[in-house]
């Protein structure tokens, strides 16, 4: 069987934790931030915790990133 690709999009945006998890940046913080409120921009600092939905499909474009079980 061949080796499966990382999708390096992927690799650059979401890491894993220690515990396992996948963290990424806030979204909604690129541009227009005339029309955030400033709790709004605060709240988008740092990173936060993939959902297990969408933790589920970005593990699949990773194969090969060390997870916890």
């Amino acid at each position: 069987m061949p080796k499966m690709k990382t999708k390096s999009s992927a690799k650059k945006r979401f890491a894993y934790t220690a515990t396992g998890k996948i963290k990424s940046t806030q979204s909604g913080k690129q541009h227009g931030m005339v029309k955030r409120t400033k709790r709004q921009l605060r709240d988008q600092r740092g990173t936060t915790i993939l959902c297990p939905a969408d933790a589920k499909i970005v593990a699949q474009f990773m194969p090969y990133k060390k997870k916890k079980s």
